[in-house]
């Protein structure tokens, strides 16, 4: 049987299911913590990334992502948008410390196009999604620098953004609370060149 051509589309509110599923694996697992701590009784974790992948506005939002499609399901998620000139303060009174060593490597990647989420389903995996999202992240930068942030675990990441031009910039320490770890020490910011 002939395979359907797969396709690069903006992702739509329909699609919500299956984003908060990819970030939470590009995420290591902690936004769904994140979605724990902050669900009420009876509430659905899950249900609140479903919502915030839904919003208008946001950085995870559907606005500011693509999907890529095989056969007619949704196989991998790019999530990017445009890190502002001027650091975001961090309160951190009021910021939880998981997220602080995150916020302070976005902090360092100021005028990037940022690439929020890379992620592809384990079955859709070594088809070229990644490959073809990040060209796609590249095309939307206008000329500016990419940046993305990983674990220093996931050795396979890493090597695809590598191809890309991405260069290890600055790390911090990963945090743990609340019962979330993950396998890497540290999270490392990556970035391209300004271009010349």
């Amino acid at each position: 049987m002939l395979k359907t051509k797969d396709t690069l589309r903006p992702a739509t509110k329909a699609d919500a299911e299956d984003m908060a599923r990819l970030i939470d694996m590009a995420g290591e697992g902690l936004p769904m913590h994140f979605w724990k701590t902050i669900a009420k009784d009876g509430e659905d974790p899950f249900q609140i990334g479903v919502a915030r992948a839904c919003r208008e506005e946001g950085s995870f939002s559907y606005r500011n992502s693509v999907v890529a499609v095989d056969e007619g399901k949704v196989a991998a998620l790019l999530t990017t948008y445009m890190i502002g000139d001027e650091a975001e303060p961090i309160d951190p009174e009021s910021t939880p410390a998981i997220f602080i060593p995150l916020l302070e490597l976005e902090n360092l990647a100021l005028g990037t196009q940022y690439v929020n989420v890379l992620a592809t389903f384990p079955a859709a995996r070594r088809q070229g999604h990644g490959t073809r999202l990040l060209s796609r992240a590249a095309s939307m930068a206008n000329g500016k620098a990419l940046s993305i942030i990983v674990s220093n675990a996931n050795a396979p990441a890493i090597r695809l953004y590598e191809t890309f031009g991405y260069r290890h910039i600055a790390s911090r320490p990963i945090a743990r609370a609340g019962g979330w770890s993950c396998e890497g020490q540290n999270w490392l910011l990556m970035r391209t060149e300004h271009p010349a």
